[in-house]
């Protein structure tokens, strides 16, 4: 954002920050938290140390690492205010919480959770933070919702890691798609308005997270992998009988022997043509996206047994028939074709959102290797965007540019 702009919507801003204003307690850490987002939405190319210390008029960065280190203010209280804000901005009944992750590139070993690992902000395997995120996108926009901190398994197993690196007692290993339940449960219980959940093929192989977003009465379009199978009706499943005097029974359930479930691939490869419809459905940095979709009701596999009637969607490249996306779904059988395939586009929002967290709110720009460091940054660069993007769909609203693109 441009320092005009800044001065013109200061007002605003303000008004933004003093949502939060009781989550920072002490006069000078409210003063530090706004000077801070206020550099964090500022034009400087470089949002960290010295560079943002001179942006927000401060002689050395000091105050800012007070700010992220050791002042006393609840980063997790300003979280939920967050929610609130994006709730009244951006809630819709038909809302979509988007789950994925990105990594954060780092130098060294000390900063929490850091190791060589994939990431797909690099492409490769990295000496990287990964961040695991929900955001929350409607008709009017894209905002982050929450954030966790990926813990690798090789930082559970080393207290003195832990300990230099403050991360505290109770935090276990958790997955990534176990993160983004638990920030998923945190959002719906904070009221968030969201019929719909969506993500790649991290989160779309969790059958645990397919049944936490079934369970809450919520739908989800989930990617998976070309590898997985299902059924085209749902085959019986039974207890095997006695096997002979003396043995106890098998309390296993199994399914028919004669019902076997299809590997996707194979069974998309059997659809006719005119199952294909063309679709636009997002909107693209050249115009709508524009792919081959279909879908099907099956029965999904569930640890090689059948699990709940589902939704397989199946997105096509338009210039390369082999380019095959899949998703399972269990939104109702009367669901149509578009609204599906709208929900399942709605994917990228997120990668939009830490692309544009990254390029204007600073939020990979962080000198810190503290837990509970990592967590505030991250906050207040959410904080940042979520401001920022109140301010673009007030202007988009202004001039009736309402995302057409999604589910209503």
């Amino acid at each position: 954002m441009e320092l005009s702009e800044l001065k013109e919507w200061a007002k605003d801003f303000e008004g933004f920050h003093s949502r939060f204003a009781p989550y920072f307690g002490r006069r000078e850490v409210r003063e530090q938290a706004v000077k801070y987002l206020h550099g964090l939405v500022s034009p400087v190319e470089r949002k960290n140390g010295w560079q943002l210390a001179e942006a927000i008029g401060d002689k050395t960065p000091d105050a800012t690492q007070r700010l992220l280190y050791s002042a006393n203010w609840d980063e997790d209280g300003a979280r939920d205010e967050l929610q609130h804000y994006v709730s009244a901005h951006f809630g819709d009944d038909e809302g979509i919480g988007v789950v994925d992750e990105t990594g954060f590139l780092k130098k060294g070993e000390k900063s929490a959770g850091v190791q060589r690992q994939y990431s797909g902000t690099a492409g490769k395997t990295e000496n990287c933070q990964l961040g695991v995120f929900l955001s929350y996108v409607s008709p009017k926009g894209h905002a982050f919702l929450d954030r966790r901190l990926y813990l690798p398994e090789s930082w559970c197993d080393d207290p003195q890691r832990r300990a230099e690196a403050k991360i505290p007692e109770d935090v276990l290993f958790q997955t990534k798609p176990q993160l983004a339940v638990e920030m998923l449960r945190h959002a719906w219980a904070a009221g968030v308005p969201m019929r719909w959940v969506t993500g790649d093929e991290v989160y779309g192989e969790a059958a645990y997270l397919r049944d936490a977003v079934a369970e809450s009465g919520r739908w989800y379009v989930l990617a998976v992998r070309s590898h997985s199978s299902v059924w085209l009706e749902r085959p019986e499943v039974g207890v095997p009988p006695w096997q002979g005097w003396g043995r106890r029974p098998v309390r296993e359930r199994v399914v028919d022997e004669e019902a076997q479930p299809i590997p996707i691939l194979a069974l998309v490869a059997s659809w006719p043509e005119n199952r294909w419809q063309r679709l636009e459905v997002a909107e693209g940095e050249k115009g709508p996206r524009i792919y081959d979709w279909a879908c099907r009701r099956i029965v999904e596999q569930q640890e090689q047994l059948p699990g709940r009637d589902a939704w397989l969607l199946v997105r096509r490249s338009v210039s390369d028939p082999d380019d095959l996306a899949f998703y399972l779904s269990n939104a109702p059988a009367e669901t149509d074709l578009l609204t599906l395939a709208q929900v399942a586009s709605t994917r990228y929002t997120v990668e939009q959102c830490i692309e544009e967290g990254k390029g204007e709110t600073g939020m990979d720009q962080y000198e810190v290797r503290h837990w509970h460091s990592w967590y505030r940054h991250i906050t207040l660069s959410m904080m940042a965007h979520a401001w920022l993007a109140s301010l673009r769909l007030r202007r988009n609203e202004k001039k009736g540019r309402l995302n057409p693109f999604l589910p209503s």
